[in-house]
């Protein structure tokens, strides 16, 4: 069985496939428009000195997010 754990969770290093979005209206579609989608691998880089915000890699970029922002996303382990 597959673990599904939100995107904040992750750890350096670690991958994960986006399962899930818990968001709507704008923050959704700012979501989309960065290319996080569901069936998309995701990988968290690092996180910040003071850990927030954290690094992403996804679609052959680097991407920042806060994490109330990942703590929106839902993703299955992969690895």
């Amino acid at each position: 069985m597959t673990e599904s754990i939100l995107l904040h969770l992750l750890r350096p290093g670690q991958r994960g496939i986006i399962a899930r979005i818990n968001s709507s209206g704008a923050l959704r579609r700012r979501f989309v428009e960065m290319g996080i989608v569901k069936g998309e691998t995701i990988l968290l880089e690092r996180h910040a000195p003071l850990g927030d915000p954290m690094a992403y890699f996804i679609k052959g970029y680097h991407l920042a997010l806060r994490k109330e922002e990942a703590a929106q996303i839902e993703v299955v382990l992969n690895g």
